[in-house]
């Protein structure tokens, strides 16, 4: 039985569960911390990092040391009851409610919208690049055994390439010095705060209590069966997942506060990206393109960890149907109806 992965093993780990986290929110909150920050940057990413890098990290931990089976097992520990409510609350909010929709739309924005024509018509490119988008995340979805394959060893990778070259090409040629931009709106007051709620906005924090189930069993899949060892190494690769993202975290928000040289203050992040790799040249802007579809893609995956619980949550209702009276009868119509609903988004 292995006692631990290999540093080949760690790195693939590392890399997908970098991708399940870096999603749509990771590329448009920092860029457009950086922009409104001005001067006040490195407070602002002080508060970022704690929320957007330190909470995640916590969460993957709590699924590791805990040797939990999932989020619901872990939520538990309370009481079965509010282990159902605070399951579906959670992969609702992560999924049809807030973070799905905006993976297409950011895709969209970062990738796509600054090259086609505006003649009035982005709604209906928006819903055909939406249908598109979810055909390919769905072909992702449905092949959970290859998670680690196509997140750690294919998408990841990509993107972070072309992620990279717009970064350094942007950081190499900045249009303004940090102390020379004015920071705006909450940031000129209490960067600090501000910042912590931009990382909080990532929803990664959240993200993280259902993506730790992922990495444990990658590892449980690479020969580490031991509980001990798996909670190691889960632990272990949060810290390099965490480390990654917030160097990345950095670079990019330093990029969009150096681009107020030339740029106003965009009304989202998406738009600051397209207008950053516009800015910077043709090749790194066609580049761009590709890759912002890609985190999106990504982090869809986490709809593998949203079926098992779905179907943990359908098992647990009927011992509570059949072993007592804990929740009345509508209650667990609603509940067993919530449960498909998360496999789903």
């Amino acid at each position: 039985m292995k006692r631990k992965l290999t540093a080949k093993e760690y790195t693939y780990v590392a890399s997908m569960l970098f991708g399940l986290f870096f999603g749509a929110g990771n590329l448009i909150f920092p860029v457009h911390l950086g922009q409104m920050a001005g001067s006040n940057v490195w407070q602002a990413i002080l508060g970022l990092l704690i929320t957007g890098v330190g909470l995640p990290l916590l969460g993957v931990a709590a699924l590791g040391i805990s040797r939990s089976n999932g989020l619901f097992d872990l939520s538990s520990k309370v009481n079965r009851p509010y282990a159902m409510f605070f399951t579906c609350a959670l992969y609702l909010t992560i999924g049809p409610f807030f973070a799905i929709p905006r993976c297409a739309t950011t895709s969209f924005t970062v990738g796509l919208e600054q090259v086609l024509p505006q003649n009035g018509s982005n709604t209906l490119y928006l819903l055909l690049f939406s249908a598109a988008f979810f055909a390919a995340a769905l072909f992702f979805a449905l092949r959970p055994g290859k998670i680690l394959t196509w997140v750690g060893k294919i998408l990841n990778p990509c993107f972070l390439v072309f992620l990279g070259i717009l970064v350094v090409v942007a950081l190499l040629s900045p249009s303004a010095a940090i102390a020379d931009v004015e920071p705006l709106g909450d940031y000129a007051s209490q960067p600090f705060f501000a910042g912590f709620l931009e990382g909080y906005n990532t929803m990664d924090a959240l993200a993280s209590l259902a993506f730790g189930i992922i990495v444990v069993q990658v590892i449980r899949d690479l020969g580490v069966d031991d509980p001990t060892a798996v909670a190691g190494s889960t632990v272990r690769a949060g810290i390099f997942s965490s480390l990654l993202m917030a160097f990345i975290y950095i670079a990019v928000t330093i990029a969009g506060t150096q681009s107020r040289g030339v740029l106003e203050a965009s009304e989202n992040g998406g738009t600051a990206l397209a207008q950053i790799a516009q800015g910077v040249g043709n090749d790194v802007e066609s580049l761009e393109l590709i890759g912002g579809l890609v985190p999106g893609v990504q982090e869809v995956a986490a709809v593998h960890t949203l079926k098992i619980e779905a179907v943990q949550l359908l098992d647990e209702l009927g011992k509570l149907s059949v072993h007592g009276n804990v929740l009345s009868k509508d209650e667990t119509i609603a509940m067993s109806r919530c449960a498909p609903a998360c496999a789903c988004c």
